[in-house]
């Protein structure tokens, strides 16, 4: 049985999405579309077998996901002056269409780090190329190749996403204005990553550890960069560029924390996950840290422990750990993090001198984030 993920039960549906959200992402993977046939272009004058492994980083960045990054870059121009009527705004459009291929670099690497077989549904990158490996019976383990070929496709992904960003027909004095939340962005997600992996080896199972991951691997890149990004597309002043980052910082670590609950709680269906990866690759996620702390000394605290990093965790072992965390409290206590994160940051968007109808819109897309069921 796959508990339903607990906000489904206590709060009320998502805010309706800012006008326009459908068009917007329409327009992101349009401009993400035309982008990666031209770039497929230079794959194949390279050679065919290498244009058929980009069809497969094709096919993943535009196979799904929400375009959270260009959304909320998108209204953090708006918010700071950007009129979508103006001649600049299909170079912005294109600059923030970028972000996605950050995203995709991140997902693919992180899929090999941790190890997991599916990603929306399907086979990650490294599985798929393991699998061409094995049926073609290739020398070598099919593993090797296949992390291999992750890793030289999520580097391609980060490369092209400096191209499209550069190549986006911005005006020079805009591209210098925009070098911080840029160069920030990209180092943050890295050392965030390294923080992660750094914490399933140590077993640093502290909350602060675990936001600190949080603040750099997720909310940096995910809603603090790209809002900095739209200031600065839009040249806003630096207190608006504060109140963003105060905004986006705070959202961006709630949507983690809603992330790690539907790793553990989370329909597979609906979330393209098996539910209990989180815990099956040790991930020391805030939920899990105070579970812990919670536990004290005794056999609560031996029953996680022992359960947390093991691949072979089966799905009554999760049930098990699911309960166990409830019966904690650190699945409220999580729940009450995200609550008070959530008000801190609207209270800084509040305070912000942010035009309409972006205020609105990144209120909307504040409780969207962190109220969502996948």
């Amino acid at each position: 049985m796959v508990h339903p993920s607990p906000p489904a039960n206590v709060l009320p549906s998502p805010a309706p999405e800012p006008e326009g959200a459908a068009e917007l992402r329409a327009e992101v993977e349009q401009a993400l579309e035309d982008y990666l046939l031209r770039r497929r272009e230079d794959a194949a004058a390279i050679g065919p077998v290498f244009a058929e492994a980009v069809d497969s980083l094709v096919r993943f960045v535009l196979s799904g996901g929400k375009r959270i990054r260009p959304t909320f870059a998108w209204w953090g121009w708006r918010g700071a002056g950007g009129d979508p009527a103006d001649a600049q705004a299909p170079a912005v459009l294109r600059a923030i269409s970028a972000l996605e291929l950050i995203q995709a670099s991140a997902l693919v690497h992180d899929d090999l780090m941790d190890a997991s077989a599916t990603r929306r549904g399907r086979p990650t990158v490294h599985v798929e190329f393991a699998g061409l490996h094995a049926d073609a019976a290739w020398s070598g383990p099919p593993a090797r190749f296949g992390a291999a070929a992750a890793i030289l496709l999520g580097d391609l992904a980060l490369t092209w996403a400096d191209d499209m960003y550069q190549d986006s027909g911005l005006d020079a004095e805009t591209l210098r204005r925009c070098r911080d939340p840029w160069r920030g962005m990209r180092t943050e997600v890295l050392g965030g990553q390294y923080l992660d992996v750094l914490t399933q080896a140590t077993g640093d199972a502290s909350p602060g550890a675990a936001l600190r991951i949080d603040r750099f691997k997720t909310a940096a890149y995910t809603v603090e960069r790209p809002l900095h990004l739209g200031a600065a597309l839009a040249g806003a002043p630096e207190r608006l560029v504060a109140a963003y980052r105060r905004f986006g910082a705070d959202i961006g670590v709630a949507f983690q924390l809603r992330d790690d609950l539907l790793g553990v709680y989370g329909d597979p269906e609906v979330t393209g996950k098996p539910a209990g990866d989180d815990l099956r690759e040790g991930k020391r996620t805030l939920l899990v840290a105070l579970a812990l702390e919670r536990a004290g000394e005794g056999p609560a605290r031996a029953a996680i422990t022992g359960a947390l990093g093991d691949p072979d965790l089966d799905p009554a072992a999760v049930e098990r750990l699911r309960d166990l965390f409830t019966d904690l409290g650190a699945v409220q206590a999580v729940e009450q993090r995200i609550a008070a994160l959530t008000g801190a940051a609207l209270d800084a968007l509040t305070a912000a001198d942010i035009a309409e109808p972006a205020a609105t819109a990144l209120q909307e897309l504040a409780v969207r984030a962190t109220r969502r069921h996948r």
